[in-house]
C-alpha cells in the first residue's frame, strides 16, 4: 500500500512539474517582483484556514498571470491575489486570499484549485525554470545542478477537507521523505520542471532522514459549518457560490534540513519567494499549462525582527544597572546614617559632667 501511495504522488508531482514547465527565453510582465512583508506578531495566528486574526496583518495584492504567458489580457477572471505573512520568532505563517465560486471535486485534483509556494534556496537558482538548472532527466544530480535548488511546498486539494491540518505528519515523516499520504500538501525541492523530487528523494538516492516541515489547510468563506467537517460531509459546500478561498500555511523559521533542500528564513534578511495558483475554470478540469503566477519574477520576502528590537538602543555601560544604582544609594544612606550616629554620639560626650570619686 505504501509503494502504491508513493506512485500516486510521484504521479501528481509530475504533473504539477508540467505545469511550472517554462520553454525558451523568460517572458517579461510589467507586473514583474514585489515585496510581502512578515512582521513579528507572536501568539496571534491559528492555523484553521480563518482569515479572523489575519485582520489587521498587511497585505500585497499581485495580478494573477499565465506563468507561460504573462499578458495582463489573460489575468485570472477571479482578480488579484493578496498575499500576507507573520512570524513569531520561531515560525513562520502565509496567507493566500483569493476570489472564486466555490468548486470542489472529491480525488479529482485538477478539478479543485491548488496553490503552491516556492523559494529560492541556492544562489544560483532562478524564478524562471524553476531554479534553471540546464540538466535533464537522468543527468541532473545534486552535484551538476549544485546552486540551482529551490523549495516548493505544494497543496492540490483533492482529498484536503476544509479546516482540516495537512502537511507533516507521523506516518510520511518516519518514512524520511516529503510527502503527504492524506491531503497532498507536500514539501519539494526542484533544480528545474523535469528534476523536482520530495524532500528526502533524489534521482539516484534516498535520503531516509529528510521530513515535511510545512502544515496548512484551506477554507471558502461560503462555507458555514465552523464546527468541523468529516470526509462524509463532502462536497462541503454549494458549487459555483461565490466567495473568497484561503489557503493557509506554516513552517518553521530553520529547519534540520542537511541537503540543500529547504529554504532557511533568517529575520532581517531577505528571502526570494514566488505564488501559484491553479483553478477549474467553468468547471472544466485546468491542463498542466493552466498555471498563474503572482508575478513573473522574485517576490521579496521581507522577515522584520519585533518593533523593540528594531528600536532597542543599549546604554554605552550596560553595567550601570538598576542593581548597581540600588547599591549605591544603601552606601550612600549608610555613611550619612554613620555620620549622624558618629555626631550624636559626641555631643552627648561633650555634656556629660566629671564628678570626682572623692565627692561621691
Amino acid at each position: 500500500m505504501r509503494l502504491v501511495e508513493l506512485l500516486a504522488v510521484a504521479v501528481a508531482l509530475l504533473a504539477a512539474a508540467a505545469a511550472h514547465e517554462h520553454h525558451g527565453e523568460a517572458p517579461t510582465c510589467s507586473s514583474g517582483g514585489g515585496r510581502v512583508l512578515a512582521e513579528f506578531r507572536p501568539g496571534e495566528i491559528t492555523l484553521d484556514g480563518h482569515n479572523d486574526d489575519w485582520d489587521g496583518v498587511e497585505a500585497s495584492e499581485f495580478a494573477l498571470l499565465p506563468a507561460l504567458d504573462p499578458d495582463e489580457d489573460k489575468a485570472y477572471s477571479g482578480g488579484k491575489v493578496a498575499v500576507k505573512a507573520v512570524h513569531d520568532g520561531i515560525n513562520i505563517f502565509f496567507m493566500l486570499q483569493v476570489d472564486g465560486a466555490y468548486t470542489y471535486a472529491k480525488g479529482e485534483s485538477h478539478k479543485c484549485p491548488s496553490v503552491a509556494l516556492m523559494f529560492q534556496v541556492g544562489e544560483k537558482a532562478t524564478y524562471y525554470n524553476m531554479g534553471g538548472c540546464k540538466d535533464m532527466p537522468g543527468s541532473c544530480t545534486s552535484k551538476s545542478c549544485r546552486g540551482h535548488e529551490v523549495d516548493i511546498v505544494h497543496f492540490s486539494v483533492g482529498n484536503a477537507i476544509p479546516g482540516r491540518l495537512y502537511g507533516g505528519n507521523h506516518i510520511d515523516n518516519s518514512a524520511g521523505n516529503g510527502g503527504d499520504s492524506f491531503g497532498h500538501l507536500v514539501d519539494v525541492y526542484a533544480w528545474n520542471p523535469h528534476c523536482r523530487y520530495l524532500d528526502g528523494i533524489g534521482p539516484k538516492e534516498n535520503n531516509s532522514n529528510a521530513r515535511n516541515d510545512w502544515h496548512g489547510v484551506w477554507w471558502h468563506s461560503s462555507l458555514t459549518v465552523h464546527s468541523g467537517f468529516v470526509d462524509d460531509d463532502s462536497p462541503y459546500g454549494k458549487q459555483d457560490e461565490k466567495g473568497t478561498y484561503y489557503f493557509e500555511f506554516s513552517r518553521p523559521l530553520r529547519t534540520m534540513d542537511q541537503f540543500q533542500q529547504d529554504a532557511q528564513f533568517t529575520i532581517g534578511q531577505p528571502s526570494n519567494m514566488a505564488v501559484a495558483f491553479w483553478y477549474p475554470t467553468d468547471n472544466k478540469a485546468w491542463s498542466n499549462s493552466e498555471h498563474y503566477s503572482a508575478s513573473c519574477d522574485w517576490l521579496v520576502l521581507d522577515i522584520q525582527p519585533s518593533f523593540e528590537a528594531a528600536h532597542f538602543r543599549p546604554a554605552p555601560n550596560r553595567s550601570w544597572d538598576a542593581a548597581t544604582a540600588f547599591a549605591l544609594l544603601l552606601s550612600v544612606i549608610a555613611i550619612g546614617l554613620s555620620i549622624f550616629v558618629g555626631f550624636m554620639v559626641s555631643k552627648n560626650k561633650n555634656n556629660v559632667q566629671f564628678t570626682p570619686l572623692e565627692q561621691i
